[in-house]
């Protein structure tokens, strides 16, 4: 870690902010202690689970899973010049967010999902468009996430990306 990231990560542990850390490592760092095991433990289910082909790294300042721009040179539509973004995790001020792009461009999937969500928490659900609120972070449905990672492979998720989301 250089200089500058060490020293953005400390103002970052200071200020709760992580949006700009460049590292996994040191955006873990920068969240309460409180919150470390359970997103850490999301990280951990999500590599355990996702299909090979996928990156797994710092994007808009959370940690992200994308396609590479190796796989994929057309990159995001929005900013060509980064990778496809398919899920992220983040601390956030109330709860953990997981974002997942699928549920925003399959419809299928996020039916799939919402129906099966009550048999895996007592909670109720609190979804946006791709993002999933976890405001109890010691119950996050793991195994329903696992299931959810693994339904889209890097193909599938391009597939979906380009007849769903690009160029609209």
């Amino acid at each position: 870690m250089s200089n500058n990231q060490i020293l953005t990560t400390f103002s970052n542990i200071k200020t709760k902010q992580p949006t700009t850390m460049s590292s996994i490592d040191a955006y873990m760092v920068s969240i309460p202690e409180e919150r470390m095991a359970p997103l850490q433990s999301l990280i951990d289910t999500i590599n355990a689970n996702i299909p090979e082909g996928f990156s797994h790294e710092m994007q808009y300042g959370m940690p992200a899973w994308v396609v590479p721009m190796s796989t994929y040179p057309s990159g995001y539509h929005c900013t060509p010049d980064t990778p496809l973004p398919f899920c992220q995790v983040a601390n956030r001020k109330n709860f953990i967010a997981f974002y997942h792009m699928g549920l925003y461009a399959d419809s299928g999937l996020h039916d799939w999902f919402v129906e099966a969500y009550p048999d895996h928490s007592k909670y109720k659900l609190d979804m946006g468009k791709s993002c999933i609120r976890f405001k109890k972070v010691d119950h996050i449905p793991e195994d329903l996430i696992a299931q959810l990672i693994q339904r889209m492979t890097v193909d599938d998720w391009i597939k979906v990306y380009e007849a769903n989301i690009k160029g609209k």
